[in-house]
Formats: structure tokens, C-alpha cells, sequence
């Protein structure tokens, strides 16, 4: 299994010309501010702090690029990858002018950053599947990029449940194919399927 060995902040941007260069296979996290993005990465890399976390809705206005070093159990392989954590949206506190400035970014980054295999989109588990959620991925869907969504906080919901909720999750989110992965950073629980969407795409 894959497992991140090494983990380092790079630089956060706003247009092309200053993304990181990056020979290496890179994965982005989207979703709703305050749906866990910086605390998934924390976890993800085993790096504390890695990803600024924030109990202000709408912190992250940049791109936040990070660098990592990968081993992948049993076969002796490394290797670098790239994860990048994006605004979140959905904030109300934000004005409208702010949210289309972090829109635009959002897409500039989509349509030209050649290095990107996958994005991660994040939802509540706790919640039915949001209008914006289901924007972002009919967009990636239309621009054929790589997606799996994570539903974060899987511990507020009993294991018994969790099956009958994400069920229904999928269905209000018109996922087909797209993979769907309850995780829990509280319970450190749901990483080995990460681990194994970040190796099949390599």
C-alpha cells in the first residue's frame, strides 16, 4: 500500500505563471470550506500542520502546493507526487466579487496545470448532496479530469448507518463509477482507500 514518507510545503499561487514547475504526478482536494481539506492532507502526509487549518470559513484564497515522497509497501517502489489544496467555496461570509475571483483561479488552475491526475472532492457526510458539490463535479466530469469523492466526518454516523447514508449520498451527487469514501480524521479510519486511488494512478 501507499504510504506518504515526506511532506513539504512548496509555495501557494493565484495564476499559471506561478505554479510550482513539477515533473510529478499531482492531486488536488476540493470541497465546501470547513469540510476538513487542510486536516485530510495533515493526516494523509502524516505532517501536523502541513495544511493551514482554520475555523474561519473561507481562510484559503490561494492555491497551496505541497511536495511529497511516497513508498508503496511490499514492491520496494518510491517516488514523488504533488497535492495541492484548493479554496473552498460555499462560504457565505465571502462576497459575491471574492467567490469569482476564487472561481476563475479554480478553473485557470483545471484547465491548465498538464500535471494534474485526480481531484478529491470533499463532502460532509452528515449532510444531503449540495448544489455546489454537484457543480464541481458535472464540471469535472465535462472536462473528463479524474475524480473520487471522500465524505469526510464518517465518524458522526454509525457504522450500521454509513452504508444506507452514503447510498443515498451517491445518488444526490449522480455519481456513477466515480469511487466514494467515508473517512474519518478523528478516527484516522478510510485513508487505505485513498492510499489505493493515489497508487492505481500513478
Amino acid at each position: 500500500m501507499l504510504r506518504i514518507v515526506e511532506s513539504f510545503y512548496v509555495k501557494s499561487a493565484v495564476e499559471p505563471a506561478d505554479y510550482p514547475a513539477s515533473a510529478y504526478p499531482e492531486f488536488a482536494f476540493a470541497g465546501r470550506s470547513n469540510v476538513g481539506k487542510s486536516s485530510l492532507i495533515n493526516l494523509l502526509t502524516n505532517h501536523h500542520g502541513l495544511a493551514k487549518t482554520s475555523g474561519t470559513p473561507g481562510k484559503t484564497r490561494l492555491l497551496n502546493f505541497f511536495l511529497t515522497r511516497y513508498k508503496i509497501d511490499g514492491i520496494e517502489e518510491s517516488g514523488f507526487l504533488q497535492l495541492t489544496d484548493l479554496p473552498g467555496y460555499g462560504f457565505a461570509e465571502v462576497s459575491l466579487k471574492e467567490q469569482e475571483k476564487w472561481r476563475v483561479m479554480v478553473n485557470k488552475y483545471f484547465e491548465q496545470r498538464a500535471q494534474l491526475k485526480g481531484i478529491f472532492v470533499l463532502v460532509d457526510i452528515r449532510h444531503d448532496a449540495d448544489k455546489k458539490d454537484i457543480q464541481l463535479l458535472e464540471m469535472l466530469r465535462l472536462r473528463e479530469i479524474e475524480h473520487c469523492v471522500i465524505a469526510t466526518k464518517a465518524d458522526k454516523i454509525p457504522k450500521t448507518k454509513q452504508k444506507k447514508v452514503l447510498d443515498a449520498l451517491a445518488k444526490g451527487l449522480g455519481l456513477k463509477d466515480e469511487p466514494l469514501i467515508a473517512v474519518s480524521t478523528l478516527k484516522n479510519t478510510g485513508f487505505e482507500g485513498i492510499a489505493k486511488y493515489l497508487e492505481s494512478k500513478l
